[in-house]
């Protein structure tokens, strides 16, 4: 792999080891002699078809069946759940490229992210090029660019609040994606960046998508419900449902970046990352509870976040037979390879690494 250049000419080494070429001619070698497509297989197609009919079915008795009301608080609550799902394991794979060979296959399922409130084109700039190119960079990285509310990383000034943010981090979760729904995405599409990293300019075609989608997610998250339930109840249930939507997806992608252990370089006066991209990717990223079916199966192999980092367009029902080769040729290479065995270790793990700095001073410290 020769250097990534990025925006305002910050660029990373150049690869001083074998380790890249070592690692893909493994991995490459899985697929080829099991006769395997990296893309998605049956499994993950029934997955596909289970989360999208548990999406329906739930927004169609939460609207239409007559329900109590304590019933219909805990349906917003799992229909968050199960957007949060298609957001991990549907919209991610196909955006990536991973979910299919056929690009217009990725494209309409890349879509899904469009009537979950979010747009697909934005998503592709913030996620596949700032978070996966310049993980945990200060400054290029959208995922940890939540400053001066959260202080994720040592090069992010320190502000008197941040003592407190292992405590109010819960309720500021919560609120991410109404924040990214109603705003976020606005702000991105008129000032075409995405922090230091000017978007592609959006052809007719995509701006045409924008708006519908957007509107289209109006109707299904609000007006459809309030012209059936009232204006009160489809409210409340639009913030029940985005508080543990915005919670859920909140928390997985920060469990595998803002944890204990995980770097967070700065360029040097020469504007370069000291180290070359894939080891940087290894170095920046943790995995979590890769021995839990469950956890496996619900967040799209997220959980696997080093080798989504280093193979982002292999679908994710693939990560945990190529994380024994991943593992090992990082133990060759002498790369640290973080990987906490439970779930709650990795929370708590956030939670230490949000508390530590809260207190930590640097010497950009304000």
């Amino acid at each position: 792999m020769s250097s990534r250049v990025i925006e305002n000419k910050l660029s990373f080494q150049k690869p001083h080891t074998d380790f890249y070429n070592v690692l893909k001619q493994r991995v490459d070698a899985y697929f080829t002699d099991n006769k395997i497509s990296d893309k998605a297989n049956g499994e993950m197609i029934f997955k596909t078809i289970v989360l999208f009919a548990l999406a329906v079915s739930c927004y169609g008795v939460i609207v239409w069946a007559s329900i109590p009301l304590w019933a219909s608080a805990l349906l917003c609550v799992f229909f968050g759940l199960i957007m949060a799902g298609i957001g991990f394991c549907v919209q991610h794979d196909a955006n990536h490229g991973g979910y299919s060979n056929n690009k217009n296959v990725n494209y309409i399922l890349g879509l899904s992210l469009n009537v979950l409130g979010g747009n697909a084109f934005i998503w592709k700039v913030k996620h596949n090029i700032n978070h996966h190119t310049y993980t945990n960079i200060e400054g290029y990285d959208d995922d940890i660019a939540k400053h001066p509310v959260f202080r994720f990383s040592p090069e992010q000034k320190l502000k008197w609040f941040h003592k407190f943010q292992y405590l109010y981090w819960i309720p500021m979760y919560s609120l991410s994606s109404i924040i990214w729904v109603v705003y976020s995405d606005y702000e991105k599409y008129f000032k075409g960046k995405v922090v230091k990293t000017s978007m592609p300019k959006m052809d007719t075609q995509e701006k045409i998508v924008f708006w519908v989608s957007k509107i289209v997610n109006l109707f299904i998250a609000i007006l459809i419900p309030a012209h059936f339930v009232g204006w009160s109840h489809a409210i409340i249930g639009f913030l029940l449902v985005h508080a543990s939507l915005g919670y859920t997806l909140s928390l997985i992608f920060q469990l595998a970046h803002s944890v204990e252990g995980t770097e967070f370089p700065a360029p040097n006066d020469a504007n370069l990352i000291e180290e070359e991209w894939a080891i940087h990717q290894v170095k920046t990223t943790a995995n979590f509870a890769t021995d839990n079916k469950f956890i496996n199966w619900y967040v799209g192999g997220l959980n696997f976040q080093i080798e989504h980092h280093l193979f982002p367009r292999v679908c994710h029902v693939h990560y945990t037979k190529i994380s024994k080769i991943v593992e090992q040729t990082c133990k060759e290479f002498n790369i640290p390879y973080i990987n906490h065995p439970t779930f709650f270790g990795s929370y708590a793990s956030h939670v230490k690494h949000l508390h530590n700095l809260g207190r930590t001073p640097t010497s950009q410290a304000a």
